[in-house]
């Protein structure tokens, strides 16, 4: 594992670049995450990151259909939030690990 500082706060990730604890996660970290995936995060995004958080805090599995269902988003719009992999930047961003059905 590898600490890299987001907005002057050192944080421990993954290989992959997944934060390892998600308490760590705050929203200022998640702006400098999301422009290494070239995105400007808007409050939608934030309702999008804020429910996942939510799902995986309690322990539900996120998949890419769940999210579109949740009323949060629709599927177009997860895609176009966080194009080339919607579940798997949004989880990055979002500061929880990388679901098992993203590869």
């Amino acid at each position: 594992m590898a600490t890299k500082s987001y907005a002057g706060v050192n944080v421990e990730v993954n290989d992959e670049g997944y934060l390892t604890d998600p308490s760590q996660w705050t929203p200022v970290i998640a702006k400098e995450l999301a422009k290494e995936e070239n995105i400007e995060l808007t409050d939608k995004h934030f309702e999008v990151l804020n429910f996942i958080r939510e799902e995986h805090a309690k322990g539900n599995v996120l998949t890419i259909r769940k999210v579109g269902k949740s009323g949060v988003v629709d599927i177009k719009g997860f895609y176009d939030l966080f194009p080339g992999g919607p579940l798997k930047k949004a989880s990055k961003i979002g500061g929880i690990p990388k679901p098992s059905s993203c590869v």
